[in-house]
C-alpha cells in the first residue's frame, strides 16, 4: 500500500446475530460480544486494521441499540464517526452513505467495507492481502473483494467464479453466486476456480459512490441528501426522514452482480483470493469449529466454557455455562448455551437454525427474551 493512499475502513456493526441467542440479543448483539477472547469481535476488527488506518480514519455504520455499547467499546474513534442507522436496509445503502460521505470529506480516499464479526487467525497475512487490495482500487475504478479459498462444499456462503489473472495476484470477475445447495457447492469446489465470498471489499469513496449512482438511482440521490447535511444542525432530520425510504438491499445484489454481468473485462472487478484463516463466526457450530482449530477441545473434541466440567462417553460438544459445572454424560455433538434468563439445547448440525427462535419469541412479544 503505497505509503499517501487514504485508506478508511468502514465496519458494518448493524446486525442482530440472533443464531447466537441466547448470548446476542438486540442490545448485545455478536458484534460486541468477547466470543473469542478478552477482546470483543468489534474490537478485534479495529485492532487488526490498526497497522494500516489509525481510529480517526475509521468509520462504524450500526444502529441505536448498540451506538452506546459501541462508543464505549472504541472510545479511541471518534464518535461522530459512529453513524446510527435510523431503520435497517441492509449493505448497500450503508455502505453507499459511507462512500458518499467520505467523497465529500476525503474524494481520493480508498475505503474498505468490513464487517465486524470476524475472526482472522493469520493478521500479517491479512494485512498483506488488504495493502494489495488498496494499491488495486487506488489504481482506477477497481473494485476488489477477497475470496477465501474454500475448504469444504460450504451451502452458508456465497461464491465469488474467477477467470482470468490480472496482475500478481488478482483474478478477474465472472459473477457472484448465492448460498448454493449441495450439489451446486460440491460442483463449485471441483471447478477449482471459485472462492468463497468473504464480506470484505476495498474501492475508492469515487468508485462506490458512482456505482451506487449507476445501479440504485431512487436510493443514491437519498444517500446524497442526507451526505450534504452530514455535521450541519438538520443531519439527524434528514437521516431519520431518508434513510427508510432507501432500497433494502445487499451491497453484492446492488452493486457487484450487475457490475459482473458486464463481462470480467468490462467490470473492473476483482477478486484477491486470501489465505489468512478467515472464520465469520455464524452460528454456534462455527464457533465450535474456530475453538477446536485454536486447540481449545478436550481428547474428546468438547469444547467447555464453564466453571469445571467432565465429560463421560462424550464427544464432539460446545458448552458455555461460565457460572456452573458442566457434566457431559453419553452425548455428542450438541450445543448447550447458558444465560441469566435462557437457556439452548441444540445440535451442533441444527445450529443454523436458532436465529428461528428469535423469530418465535419475536411472534410472541417475548421482547424479554431478545
Amino acid at each position: 500500500m503505497a505509503p499517501e493512499t487514504d485508506f478508511r475502513p468502514i465496519i458494518l456493526a448493524g446486525g442482530s446475530g440472533t443464531r447466537f441467542w441466547p448470548r446476542s440479543r438486540r442490545a448485545r448483539a455478536k458484534q460486541v460480544l468477547a466470543l473469542d477472547g478478552e477482546r470483543t469481535m468489534i474490537q478485534r476488527t479495529v485492532d487488526r486494521l490498526a497497522p494500516l488506518a489509525g481510529p480517526e480514519r475509521v468509520w462504524v455504520i450500526t444502529n441505536d441499540l448498540l451506538s452506546g455499547t459501541i462508543c464505549g467499546q472504541l472510545d479511541c474513534v471518534p464518535e461522530k464517526q459512529i453513524v446510527c442507522e435510523p431503520a435497517a436496509r441492509n449493505t448497500a445503502p450503508a455502505a453507499g452513505l459511507a462512500a458518499f460521505l467520505l467523497e465529500r470529506i476525503a474524494p481520493n480516499s480508498v475505503l474498505g467495507i468490513f464487517p465486524s464479526d470476524h475472526v482472522i487467525a493469520n493478521e500479517s497475512a491479512f494485512l498483506s492481502t488488504i495493502r494489495q487490495a488498496v494499491e488495486l482500487a487506488a489504481a482506477g475504478e477497481n473494485m476488489v473483494v477477497l475470496g477465501i479459498a474454500p475448504t469444504r462444499a460450504e451451502t452458508g456462503y456465497g461464491y465469488i467464479e474467477t477467470g482470468d489473472a490480472f496482475g500478481e495476484n488478482a483474478l478477474r470477475v465472472r459473477r457472484f453466486t448465492e448460498k448454493p445447495n449441495q450439489e451446486r457447492a460440491e460442483e463449485f469446489i471441483a471447478a477449482g476456480n471459485y472462492f468463497w465470498n468473504s464480506g470484505m471489499f476495498i474501492w475508492s469513496a469515487r468508485t462506490l459512490a458512482n456505482a451506487v449512482r449507476e445501479h440504485l438511482p431512487e436510493t443514491a440521490p437519498l444517500l446524497e441528501k442526507i451526505a450534504a447535511s452530514w455535521e450541519t444542525p438538520d443531519f439527524r432530520r434528514v437521516f431519520t426522514e431518508l434513510y427508510p425510504k432507501c432500497e433494502n438491499i445487499s451491497v453484492d445484489y446492488a452493486v457487484l452482480e450487475p457490475r459482473s454481468s458486464k463481462g470480467e473485462h468490462h467490470s473492473n472487478l476483482f477478486c484477491l483470493p486470501a489465505n489468512f484463516g478467515w472464520n465469520d463466526l455464524g452460528s454456534w457450530a462455527a464457533l465450535y469449529e474456530h475453538h477446536l482449530d485454536q486447540g481449545n477441545a478436550d481428547s474428546s473434541k468438547n469444547v467447555t466454557e464453564s466453571n469445571g466440567g467432565l465429560a463421560y462417553h462424550a464427544g464432539g460438544n460446545y458448552v458455555f455455562s461460565p457460572k456452573k459445572f458442566v457434566a457431559l454424560v453419553g452425548v455428542e455433538d450438541i450445543v448447550v448455551v447458558e444465560t441469566e434468563d435462557a437457556l439452548l439445547i441444540t445440535t451442533r448440525h441444527h445450529s443454523q437454525d436458532v436465529g428461528k427462535v428469535v423469530k418465535e419469541l419475536a411472534a410472541k412479544h417475548r421482547e424479554d427474551l431478545i
